[in-house]
């Protein structure tokens, strides 16, 4: 998207706001551009000064998400804390984000609005990809990762399996659900490539993180 968006305009963040709610509530397929600015209590008028059409408005919703997404990585102090510290806090802001996705605003968005949405899903692998590929830099400089990890191919396999896990027969086990999935996927990543040190510190403070509210740890 060529053109600068605006988030700090409150006008144009309530219009987004209130878009998210009424997909959540109506799905996408069954509103028109009339519906949502009858339910913003604005003229279509005012509405198409903010977005030129539905699938305007779609796309950015889409970086407005990415917004509060960077939003959330930038609270995280990184000169603060080691490697692991980080990675639990980043793999805890991405396991929220994708169990906030609407399984049949999903559908809709890769039926009907695939381009939009394939955009989106590039730019936000491409984000967690940089992510991970620093943490685990990081992470052989501190000593917690071990010095002979491969770390395109480690951050790849870790995108490659949040995307996977999308996929409603990724688990061919009944009864398994999205958070189980996701902390071994998460624990297995951690162990695969930590030294020795490395998994003595996750494992300290993997058993301080379960006694919280909290975590993805207590199933």
């Amino acid at each position: 998207m060529h053109e600068e968006l605006n988030f700090d305009d409150p006008k144009f963040v309530a219009i987004l706001d209130k878009t998210i709610e009424l997909f959540f509530e109506f799905g996408i397929r069954n509103l028109n551009m009339d519906d949502i600015s009858r339910s913003l209590g604005i003229s279509k008028k005012t509405l198409y000064q903010y977005v030129k059409s539905k699938e305007d408005l779609i796309e950015k919703l889409f970086y407005y998400d990415e917004m509060k997404w960077n939003l959330e990585f930038s609270k995280i102090k990184a000169d603060n804390l080691n490697a692991i510290e980080i990675l639990l806090k980043v793999s805890l802001i991405v396991y929220e984000e994708m169990g906030k996705l609407n399984p049949k605003l999903k559908f809709e968005l890769k039926k009907y609005y695939e381009p939009i949405y394939y955009q989106f899903m590039v730019r936000k692998q491409n984000q967690i990809f940089s992510q991970m590929s620093k943490n685990i830099l990081k992470g052989i400089g501190e000593g917690l990762y071990r010095s002979d990890v491969n770390v395109e191919l480690a951050a790849g396999l870790y995108v490659r399996n949040l995307v996977d896990m999308h996929n409603k027969d990724y688990c061919m086990i009944e009864n398994i659900t999205f958070d189980q999935v996701f902390q071994v996927m998460f624990e297995n990543h951690i162990r695969a490539i930590s030294s020795p040190e490395g998994i003595a510190y996750f494992e300290k403070r993997k058993a301080e993180i379960i006694q919280s509210n909290k975590n993805i740890f207590n199933q």
